[in-house]
């Protein structure tokens, strides 16, 4: 089977060829050839990505933190279920330097330390001089996974029954870290949405575009919020201070969406009933940095399980409004754009 990628560093471009209208679909078309990869080699190779990618590369330098409410399995009293402790392995599993390999730690006081759960703040934290510890990953975008078209995305089942079929499709072994990350993908991308929640996990470039009409309206206009790093580095943790007053953006809606391991860009998207505040922060790291970032901070979160990752790294009962997260450079936030009708 021929197999056409397009680069998930290319996503946010060509979301935005498409949202923003015909004038944009013309610059799609005419990037298009340098935006596909046409190279027929075998799937085996091409599905692991450029320059021999694996998923493996991808789960060690890229673990999902933000933990999304569906993913509580815990909300339905089901704490010491299989499928509640293979996410909550999953979505805090860290790497250990001294063999690079993935290892699940449970939740305790210590994972305040871990520098991957440094994403969470709350709405109080919002103000010029406020510091704090953040994490912002950084990516190759050569070693990212890569978005297929969405006929090459339909054409490859994406079930958890069918995992046994997909770990052979992609050749990985039934034990391996990949079948792992493969397997809690699926699982998250499978849970049903907590009351008030409109959850989809997005194959194709298509797809997006489907959901995000689905929420917002089908002939709406939508824009792209991103975090942007102004500065080149490779530190991915640090001290981060806000320089300035933090814009809130006016989204009466909204659709977030994080990347998930796995071999090919997969992203979970979702929008929630209840409100929700966007705000564009501008951060300066002790090292210099410069980060402009999309943070995004719930109003209401009293249908989240009382075990959410956020609850325990802030210190905060379960249940508390006003619990925000940064959004890493490779996750997004799209936003409805009011329409000018002709007088």
């Amino acid at each position: 089977m021929s197999m056409k990628f397009v680069s998930c560093s290319f996503l946010l471009l060509l979301l935005v060829m498409h949202a923003d209208g015909s004038g944009g679909r013309e610059m799609a078309d005419d990037h298009w050839k340098d935006l596909i990869n046409h190279d027929r080699d075998s799937k085996q190779v091409k599905l692991q990505g450029p320059s021999g990618y694996e998923l493996k590369n991808e789960v060690q330098g890229r673990i999902n933190v933000l933990r999304l409410p569906s993913m509580d399995y815990d909300r339905q009293s089901e704490d010491d279920s299989s499928a509640h402790s293979m996410v909550h392995a999953h979505q805090h599993a860290t790497v250990d330097d001294h063999d690079g390999e993935i290892h699940a730690h449970p939740l305790s006081h210590m994972e305040h330390m871990d520098r991957s759960m440094m994403v969470f703040f709350t709405l109080n934290d919002l103000k010029v001089g406020k510091s704090m510890p953040i994490y912002f990953p950084k990516k190759d975008p050569s070693t990212s996974p890569h978005l297929l078209p969405r006929e090459e995305a339909d054409s490859i089942p994406f079930s958890l029954k069918q995992l046994p079929h997909l770990l052979q499709f992609f050749s990985f072994l039934q034990d391996s870290p990949q079948a792992k990350a493969m397997e809690d993908t699926l699982r998250q991308c499978e849970t049903k949405a907590i009351k008030g929640e409109t959850k989809f996990c997005a194959t194709s470039l298509e797809s997006i575009l489907d959901f995000a009409r689905s929420i917002f309206g089908l002939n709406s206009y939508f824009k792209i919020l991103t975090t942007a790093h102004l500065t080149k580095s490779s530190i991915d943790l640090q001290n981060y201070t806000i320089v300035e007053t933090p814009q809130e953006i006016s989204a009466p809606m909204m659709v977030a969406c994080h990347t998930l391991p796995y071999p090919y860009a997969v992203l979970y998207c979702h929008s929630q009933e209840t409100q929700n505040k966007v705000f564009k922060v501008s951060l300066g790291g002790e090292n210099g940095d410069r980060v402009e970032a999309v943070a995004v901070c719930h109003m209401d979160t009293s249908q989240w399980g009382r075990n959410h990752v956020s609850f325990r790294v802030l210190g905060i009962e379960p249940g508390t409004p006003g619990v925000c997260h940064f959004f890493p450079a490779d996750n997004f936030v799209l936003i409805p754009v009011p329409t000018h009708t002709p007088e």
